[in-house]
């Protein structure tokens, strides 16, 4: 079963209720999904026979605010013995972004899930690590959401070294 439109429609025959969408672009399958059915949609994918998922290739995370539901998270699932992918994703409210962990599916997904939380501030229910993962731990905010406070050094060029020169601290001599 490598054509990934047959892989969406065999998890939406299964379950019907929880697949919101299919879009297929490309080539490529996204099976939208409902966030409370993800884990058992998952095992589905990774134990039936036929589908075999074996392999959670990608997991990332995308912030539409101002647009509601404000978070997704899309997992890309490969079959090494089928060869095909699909990708689940999952929409989120920006008051409760929790989904369930994965790593109980697939160990690889214990980074990218530490990942998402630090930078997106995505909670993954039953995680064996939550913590932080690319900012210090005393880090306050998640960086890579829309409404984070920019800070920025402004780049040097030739133009403005002079005032870009004034604002960097410079050891006393």
């Amino acid at each position: 079963m490598a054509d990934p439109l047959a892989v969406a429609n065999t998890i939406k025959e299964k379950f019907p209720e929880a697949v919101v969408e299919i879009i297929e672009f490309r080539g490529e399958v996204t099976v939208v999904v409902a966030p409370e059915v993800l884990l058992d949609i998952a095992r589905f994918c990774k134990e039936t026979e036929g589908l075999e998922f074996n392999h959670m290739a990608d997991l990332s995370a995308v912030d539409y605010w101002p647009d509601k539901p404000r978070f997704a998270v899309n997992y890309v699932l490969r079959s090494m013995i089928y060869g095909h992918m699909i990708r689940l994703k999952v929409y989120l409210p920006e008051a409760q972004p929790v989904i369930d962990s994965l790593t109980s599916i697939w160990a690889g997904a214990n980074w990218p899930e530490r990942e998402a939380w630090d930078m997106f501030g995505i909670k993954f229910e039953g995680h064996p690590n939550p913590r932080r993962i690319l900012m210090p731990f005393d880090w306050t905010g998640h960086p890579q959401r829309k409404d984070y406070p920019l800070g920025y050094e402004e780049v040097q060029f030739s133009f403005n070294y002079d005032r870009v020169q004034a604002k960097k601290p410079h050891p006393e001599d």
